[in-house]
């Protein structure tokens, strides 16, 4: 099933090979598939309360979800971009459509601005960010999706952020996927990996989270 819930559950692209070669030739496990494994609770839980979902989503939805959007990744994109190695993936672009998003729908100042960041371990490793990275790279799989019944009845705001670049999210994902199988292969940089990806989903669960305990959400993706 494509993504349903504002580009947060990722679509199931084809897995071609559920287990790759480690560097002794011996089967190692895929990261991708362990990614998902332990992040699919957090998924549920997010989407399961995104209005940008809804049949009868409206501009102030998507409005609520650009911000949201901008407070969870502004602070990830400054830290990630404090490293000189792992997983180096730009994403200033997408920051530039949500705030031309966010101009065109008149959003400014303290409604749009990032809330205080995480202390987001400054001596991560690689296979850390390269969790934290899956998180934000698979929230764009549902964009086109989104893109496409939205369209028409957002209109005229231009959805820049849905409609993203021309190819669309697929052959950045592949590049990303290929990428993260070369550089995260060892049963400890996987688990590394699913802990920042778990630690980005949860940063995200706790903004949605509003006026409702944090508590609550945590257990939902318990």
């Amino acid at each position: 099933m494509a993504d349903k819930m504002g580009g947060f559950r990722f679509r199931p692209l084809p897995l071609p090979h559920p287990m790759i070669p480690s560097l002794d030739g011996t089967p190692a496990a895929d990261p991708l598939a362990a990614l998902r494994a332990a992040t699919a609770s957090r998924h549920e839980a997010l989407d399961a309360g995104l209005p940008i979902g809804a049949p009868d989503a409206a501009l102030r939805d998507y409005i609520a979800h650009l911000v949201l959007l901008r407070m969870w990744l502004t602070p990830l994109h400054g830290w990630l971009a404090g490293f000189a190695d792992g997983p180096r993936f730009d994403h200033a672009p997408r920051l530039a459509l949500i705030e031309a998003d966010l101009a065109e729908a008149g959003v400014s100042g303290p409604e749009a601005a990032p809330a205080p960041a995480p202390a987001w371990p400054a001596a991560a490793s690689p296979a850390y960010r390269w969790g934290v990275h899956y998180v934000i790279e698979g929230s764009q799989l549902g964009g086109a999706v989104l893109y496409g019944r939205l369209r028409a009845c957002l209109a005229p705001h231009r959805l820049r952020y849905l409609k993203g670049d021309a190819a669309g999210p697929g052959p950045r994902w592949r590049a990303f996927t290929q990428a993260l199988r070369a550089n995260v292969r060892t049963p400890a940089e996987i688990a590394d990996a699913c802990a920042g990806a778990c630690a980005a989903f949860d940063h995200i669960l706790e903004l949605h989270a509003g006026s409702r305990p944090a508590s609550a959400l945590r257990a939902a993706a318990a």
